[in-house]
């Protein structure tokens, strides 16, 4: 089957700096990628290119959907948003003002907006608009409740612990229905409750059971925590100084030297010959 992301020779320089050189891998669909590296490795930049946040200097992004083909790197970024393609950030960017049902609902303000006729319907009181409306609730209903945020529906987003604040920006993203869903290290800052709460999550979005209707949906994420990318990850890339130094599953990265060397450093037998 073919890979639902495929980046080929990815290269993204700021000035004289390089912060991604010539990376290249594939996420499978129906599967969990992890991008994993040390801090400074060029992870979030490489987020950054796929999500369209950044143009990359040079190399190819390609999203494979419902049968078509995309070059994400040739898109403007609310383009990319619209083929498919959604993200989380490392830092958490709800609408804290808003309850967290009237955050999944700005989520779905494009679709409403098509099925009024671009507000037109809603005006004039159409039909059509009352039946997108009522669609568009059940969908971010149906969120809070896999997000385990249904009591607090009401409630405005920035008073949600910091932990359900994470799930609601998940929740958010999948409102949009994407092929693919982006995630920069959604367990910072969770305690290892949450962690392992959120792993379920993941796993249960992947396999299109988290929320009633809901298709599968691939998942490529970033995250320093091991227990959760071990636990979770059908595939691992690993990226050290802006180069890919590993790619495979999780048991082969495990035992993988380069990517030990990596994250432990390479001093101790140089130190032990020096005594």
């Amino acid at each position: 089957m073919a890979p639902i992301l495929t980046v080929e020779n990815l290269t993204m320089r700021f000035g004289g700096l390089t912060a991604v050189r010539d990376v290249s891998f594939a996420a499978a669909p129906g599967a969990i990628t992890a991008v994993i590296g040390p801090n400074g490795a060029g992870k979030t930049t490489m987020f950054n290119c796929i999500t369209g946040f950044y143009r990359p200097t040079s190399g190819s992004l390609t999203l494979r959907h419902e049968g078509r083909e995309v070059a994400l790197h040739r898109l403007a970024g609310h383009r990319i948003a619209r083929a498919g393609v959604a993200r989380t950030f490392q830092n958490v960017r709800l609408f804290a003002g808003m309850t967290a049902l009237e955050n999944l609902l700005v989520a779905q303000h494009r679709t409403l907006m098509a099925a009024t006729g671009f507000g037109i319907g809603a005006v004039l009181g159409l039909s059509g608009y009352h039946a997108a409306e009522q669609a568009a609730i059940g969908r971010a209903t149906a969120w809070l409740e896999a997000c385990g945020l249904i009591d607090r529906a009401d409630d405005p987003a920035g008073s949600l612990p910091y932990g359900a604040q994470r799930r609601l920006e998940i929740a958010r993203a999948m409102c949009t229905e994407p092929a693919l869903l982006c995630l920069d290290e959604p367990a910072a800052g969770l305690n290892p409750r949450e962690s392992l709460a959120l792993g379920e999550l993941l796993r249960a979005i992947r396999d299109g059971k988290a929320a009633e209707g809901a298709a599968p949906c691939s998942i490529l994420l970033i995250e320093h925590d091991m227990g959760v990318v071990m636990g979770i990850s059908d595939h691992i890339v690993v990226l050290d100084h802006g180069s890919k130094i590993a790619d495979g599953p999780p048991a082969a990265i495990r035992a993988d030297d380069k990517v030990i060397a990596a994250y432990l450093g390479e001093g101790d037998e140089d130190e032990e010959g020096a005594a």
